[in-house]
């Protein structure tokens, strides 16, 4: 007979990640007071009432100069060029691939964007769009960026690059897009011994850190050799500490998810994500976020 783990209600203080240092407000519900400054310009999830600007959605207040925006906590992916993605293949079409990427619309794989295995560049011929379920089929999981936005608002990928391609063996933690911080590199090689791919679309993919780059796959092999325990463990609990910080709703990026990580060690895996756990883990890697900021 399994134990089973029960515990007495507690009360617990609230976790205030609503405020930067300095008492700004950077978490909004609708009809909160952004600002009563009348300098600053309207944008989206906001509006002007008694002089006062106002959010119109729940979400994170973003500043650009004079700007000021509301970026909705559970909306939908928004594709921006650049962006890199992690998805799955729904369907295969003709000289394409749709994709899911947690958007409105599916997205687009063209087979003209895509390295050919080896790196090789040159033109697709009909032969490459007959192989075309030997690169992918539905169900794999692939990381890509955007290329291009089209006029219905669907996304248009490429994987033009050996970073990109085919994901292996790992595990896929999908968050709203809205918590993952946008940096210069989204591919993070962790020093506790795993890697992680941070999907601006909210899809984060947490693998063992291999030994050494394959370049001559092109990103279309599959390492299926058993993973080791200790990686497994490792990867789990990158996995509960990446869902502790989306319980606090705290923006997920390398620092954050390591300094998470090295609060939960004292912690076995599957305590972590206990309410009382996880709230002296976020509250850990927190201070020591302000802490680097000061």
């Amino acid at each position: 007979m399994a134990a089973v783990a029960m515990r007495l209600p507690a009360v617990r203080a609230a976790l205030d990640t609503g405020r930067r240092r300095g008492g700004e407000k950077h978490l909004v519900a609708p009809g909160d007071t952004i600002t009563t400054d009348t300098g600053y310009m309207r944008g989206h999830g906001t509006y002007v009432e008694d002089d006062k600007l106002i959010a119109s959605v729940a979400g994170v207040v973003e500043r650009v100069n004079k700007l000021v925006c509301v970026r909705a906590l559970k909306a939908r992916y928004n594709g921006e060029i650049g962006d890199i993605v992690v998805g799955r293949i729904t369907e295969v079409q003709q000289k394409r691939w749709k994709v899911e990427t947690n958007s409105r619309l599916d997205s687009v794989l063209l087979l003209s964007s895509i390295n050919l295995p080896g790196g090789e560049l040159r033109r697709k011929s009909a032969e490459d769009e007959l192989a075309m379920r030997d690169y992918l089929q539905e169900g794999d999981l692939i990381s890509a960026e955007v290329q291009s936005i089209f006029s219905d608002g669907a996304v248009s990928l490429h994987t033009r690059s050996l970073k990109y391609g085919k994901l292996a063996q790992g595990v896929l933690v999908q968050v709203s897009p809205s918590l993952v911080k946008r940096q210069k590199t989204h591919f993070h090689d962790l020093p506790c011994g795993a890697s992680v791919i941070l999907g601006n679309n909210g899809f984060i993919w947490i693998y063992p850190t291999p030994e050494q780059k394959d370049d001559e796959a092109g990103g279309y092999t599959s390492n299926l050799e058993p993973v080791p325990l200790s990686d497994r463990e490792v990867i789990s609990r990158l996995r509960n500490c990446i869902m502790a910080l989306v319980t606090h709703k705290m923006m997920l990026f390398d620092t954050s998810i390591l300094y998470c990580y090295e609060a939960s060690l004292p912690h076995q895996i599957k305590d972590i994500l206990k309410p009382e756990v996880t709230e002296e883990i976020v509250l850990e890697a927190r201070q020591r976020l302000l802490d680097l900021e000061g």
